[in-house]
């Protein structure tokens, strides 16, 4: 494992902020977490506060990150990246930020049309931004999930939760209605992207393995 610098990861909660970590493991790299909030809907509530509040609390845990040795920032959480302009906190904190709005710009122009899930309306918002910025033309439809995260984070079973959620039926909306591909956009569903993809035929896009590629440069 490089343990040069441990890699600093913010979430929303501590649940998918332990996925960052175990993410960046995998990979042989080293995470510490820094998580946003204790549960989804403080997250969500922090997401809506003002925009002062949210930079000061993020550029905060930076700094104490950075404090501890970070070097670099592996921002796990979608609604938070879309919510958070960690552009002018990187060139503050010096830090080398990736967050799965990197990847979604990128994304954007392989696709004429595109499903989207994603925690809350905050989060589809922030990557609805992106996507249009990087493709215009884009067709993009949306849902909001937070009851399927409040499961994972209950550490309910992926195939229950699948089932119980309607995700196949989902899925299969988004594909009857045109969509080339469905963007997870949470960074807790690859918690469930296996067992979803046993039941449906549309493609799944997951941002993070792009993640760990950028992190590592």
């Amino acid at each position: 494992m490089h343990t040069e610098h441990h890699i600093a990861v913010l979430a929303g909660t501590p649940v998918d902020t332990q996925m960052g970590v175990d993410c960046l493991a995998r990979a042989g790299l080293a995470g510490l977490a820094f998580p946003m909030a204790s549960d989804p809907r403080r997250q969500t509530a922090f997401q809506i506060s003002s925009q002062g509040e949210k930079t000061a609390a993020v550029r905060a845990v930076l700094e104490t990150a950075k404090g501890q040795g970070c070097r670099k920032a592996f921002i796990y959480c979608n609604s938070l990246s879309g919510s958070v302009d960690f552009t002018p906190l990187a060139a503050e904190t010096g830090m080398d930020i990736v967050t799965p709005l990197d990847i979604y710009r990128e994304l954007a122009p392989r696709y004429r049309r595109l499903g989207l899930i994603a925690a809350n309306a905050q989060g589809l918002a922030g990557i609805e931004r992106t996507l249009f910025a990087a493709n215009p033309e884009l067709d993009l439809l949306g849902a909001c999930m937070l009851p399927a995260v409040l499961s994972i984070e209950a550490g309910e079973p992926p195939e229950e939760l699948v089932e119980r959620h309607r995700l196949p039926e989902l899925a299969e909306w988004f594909r009857l209605s045109g969509m080339e591909a469905l963007v997870l956009g949470c960074t807790h569903f690859p918690y469930f992207k296996e067992a979803l993809a046993k039941r449906t035929s549309l493609p799944l896009i997951d941002p993070a393995e792009e993640m760990i590629h950028r992190i590592m440069e």
